[in-house]
């Protein structure tokens, strides 16, 4: 059943547990994603991006997840990540997304404030949650003073962007960033600045760039020909702090395409003579499978739905 992020995520929240946000980019990372929600009995957010749809087609994923809910019994929604503009978010509610979120966290606050307003109006008037962001995704290591000011969220705007704007829900910058390159030393995260945003603002708090870059599977995939030296990422028990101080959605990728390449790699290297798509892809899906249990237990929602 597809529902809106606000259905999910309020649930989560008054638990004091986190859904993922699995980004899915074909018809494998789709079934990995649902497969796993509904063994382990968990509410899910599938998530698509600007560069998916560009890629795999509107009407091509949308169509696909829809059909994956009909008989999905888990709640489910069909998200928009990181929209780039009201034309795409129009687009995306028409094709029957359930929530989406509107990125203007490169603009200057005023601007960010004015876009995520409108396309709230939008959304709201279809029944659709909307999120927004505050604060940039670029990491903390090494940063001055000032410049780790200037890239994280400021609570005392949280508080303000949420009143002016009426989003559902918030992404916020604590020292995360996207990709597989989280950090060059150890993890920083600033968690006193969590806990002062959850004190300002009700909605739903959301961690972008959270994916744990897990070693085995770095070891697998650079085992069979990749070059990942250096990848890093968010370890576990950030996660569990991160959620135990009012995070309740977490966004996974990189974790779900790390696996994917290291086992499609892994299936050629052993299987030279391989060339049916479905015995190359198949354990790819499972492996993104693994990830997304994983994910599932622990941030807490698996047996929440």
């Amino acid at each position: 059943m597809l529902v809106t992020n606000r259905e999910i995520l309020k649930a989560a929240q008054r638990e004091f547990y986190a859904v993922g946000a699995f980004n899915i980019q074909n018809l494998e990372s789709l079934l990995a994603v649902t497969e796993a929600a509904a063994e382990e009995k968990s509410p899910v957010i599938v998530a698509v991006t600007p560069s998916a749809i560009r890629y795999g087609g509107l009407k091509y994923l949308s169509t696909l997840v829809r059909v994956a809910a009909e008989n999905l019994p888990v709640p489910a929604s069909l998200h928009l990540d990181h929209g780039e503009d009201v034309k795409t978010i129009k687009e995306c509610i028409e094709a029957g997304f359930t929530s989406v979120m509107i990125d203007g966290s490169h603009m200057p606050f005023e601007e960010n404030v004015a876009l995520t307003r409108r396309v709230v109006e939008i959304a709201h008037s279809k029944g659709i949650s909307v999120e927004g962001e505050l604060g940039r995704l670029t990491g903390v290591e090494e940063k001055t003073v000032e410049e780790r000011e200037a890239v994280l969220t400021d609570p005392e705007e949280a508080e303000k962007f949420v009143k002016l704007t009426g989003v559902d829900a918030l992404a916020i910058s604590i020292g995360t960033s996207h990709g597989a390159y989280k950090f060059k030393g150890e993890p920083k995260l600033d968690f006193e600045r969590l806990k002062s945003i959850r004190e300002k603002v009700d909605v739903p708090l959301v961690l972008h760039g959270a994916s744990s870059v897990p070693r085995r599977i770095i070891e697998k995939a650079s085992r069979y020909g990749a070059e990942l030296s250096g990848a890093k990422g968010i370890p576990e028990d950030h996660i569990r702090k991160a959620i135990s101080l009012g995070i309740t959605k977490i966004n996974i990728d990189t974790d779900l395409r790390l696996a994917f390449t290291a086992t499609v790699r892994e299936v050629l290297a052993e299987n030279p003579g391989e060339f049916d798509p479905r015995k190359i892809l198949g354990p790819a899906k499972e492996a993104m499978k693994e990830v997304a249990i994983a994910k599932m237990r622990l941030f807490g929602s698996s047996g929440k739905a």
